[in-house]
């Protein structure tokens, strides 16, 4: 059961070529247009000559009994402890075993030193937690390749392996939204990426050219890579989920460095009780505080006006999160209104808002394949907004024409105190 990307992965390196097991099919949810497809020949090993079927996930009772299934594995994440449950009792109830599979079998061992940073939520503040890390270590003379947390939304023969070093790779490899959003950022700082589908292949590559390797999680999930240094970044707009959703639990348990980001815009009651929390599930945690502060191109525009906000479209679906760094520039810098952009919806956009209500008068940036960036570009336009905030971490005029005027907001990790960052990666790399 997965999201293009865990499952993957767990397949890769447990299953594939694994003669204890036939894999009779994988299940797919929370991304469109993966399920209907096959998970391809050229990356299932010798046991699957026609690769392996994706069906949706509601299909899974069915599948069970067709297939007659001895095992259901469970492999996505940022989910409620309670749904993860509802998941293995409609398992449990048709005949089969629940599986959840840890990081014994599922992280591969590099030979250069890594760098992990997850989260506790989507949204959390991990993106510009790991750029921080990266710049620190490269200041440290220190060769740095980030390995991000897969998005294989198009085709996986294509996307085995892939390797960014500039914009251009962004047009080459077809980037969607969601992956340009993670990509860019990293560019701009002068990062080598890493991604794909096998993540045994790309760490034989990001190991030839690394001193040290950051892994840059994606979707709360656990690092694919046995890390030497372990960074879990924490939201306390959302206290208390880092006790309930699987699993990033399990990346605070694990966690030899915790970030408690957003301390700017969050109230005290609620970073008290997240600094409890933290010391229940991760006693031993160096704890670091850090705020998140935005940085808006030409923030004087935005008062008086009617604004459409754009945000990250993962933080605010999966990720539950009602508000980010867009709203936070729409109220600091006096914008008149922000305007609903349901009634203008279109396509899979108005789809998005019927599948997740809780996301309100904001529009997600979503767009995992052409069609469906033509439809957020047709939600903006349509809308009657004299100007666009764009919240997320990319420049979408790029892959999109925006005929309103709009502004960018930026935002970086900002640590409070000490310790910080870079007097922990010290102390832990000065010497390799």
């Amino acid at each position: 059961m997965g999201a293009a990307g865990r499952d993957f992965h767990n397949f890769n390196v447990f299953f594939r070529n694994n003669d204890d097991y036939h894999v009779a099919a994988f299940t797919a949810t929370q991304i469109p247009d993966i399920a209907g497809r096959k998970y391809p020949a050229e990356l299932s090993g010798i046991q699957y000559p026609e690769g392996i079927p994706i069906f949706p996930e509601e299909d899974l009772p069915t599948l069970i009994q067709r297939y007659n299934i001895d095992q259901v594995i469970l492999a996505y994440s940022d989910l409620p402890h309670q749904y993860v449950m509802e998941r293995a009792s409609i398992v449990l109830a048709a005949g089969a075993d629940f599986r959840l599979m840890g990081t014994r079998n599922t992280m591969l061992k590099a030979q250069v030193p890594v760098v992990s940073v997850c989260a506790t939520r989507t949204g959390s503040g991990k993106s510009q937690t790991t750029r921080k890390v990266t710049q620190i270590l490269k200041e440290m003379g220190k060769k740095v390749v980030v390995i991000r947390h897969p998005m294989p939304y198009g085709d996986l023969t294509k996307q085995i392996w892939q390797r960014y070093e500039n914009y251009s790779d962004l047009d080459r490899y077809q980037c969607t939204i969601e992956e340009r959003e993670e990509y860019e950022p990293h560019l701009d700082l002068g990062n080598i990426v890493y991604a794909g589908v096998d993540y045994g292949e790309i760490l034989k590559r990001a190991e030839e050219e690394a001193d040290i390797i950051v892994w840059d999680g994606g979707n709360n999930d656990m690092p694919f890579y046995q890390p030497d240094l372990h960074i879990v970044v924490t939201d306390p707009h959302r206290v208390g989920h880092e006790k309930s959703y699987y699993p990033g639990a399990v990346n605070l348990r694990m966690a030899d460095i915790v970030v408690i980001n957003k301390i700017d815009t969050a109230n005290s009651e609620n970073i008290a009780q997240l600094r409890t929390n933290i010391h229940l599930l991760a006693p031993e945690a160096i704890l670091i505080e850090a705020a998140s502060p935005i940085q808006v191109d030409q923030a004087e525009t935005i008062r008086g006006k009617k604004v459409i906000v754009i945000e990250d479209g993962p933080t605010l679906t999966h990720g539950e999160m009602q508000f980010g760094a867009g709203v936070v520039a729409a109220q600091k810098y006096g914008a008149k209104e922000i305007i609903d952009p349901r009634p203008y919806a279109v396509g899979s956009i108005k789809e998005t808002y019927q599948k997740f209500p809780h996301i309100g008068a904001l529009l997600p940036a979503m767009g995992y394949g052409p069609e469906q960036t033509k439809e957020l570009e047709a939600t903006i336009n349509n809308s009657d907004a004299e100007l666009v905030i764009i919240g997320t971490p990319i420049d979408l005029s790029r892959v999109m024409k925006i005929d309103k005027a709009y502004v960018r907001v930026r935002y970086e990790l900002q640590e409070i105190g000490k310790p910080d960052l870079q007097e922990v990666l010290q102390k832990y790399f000065q010497d390799e």
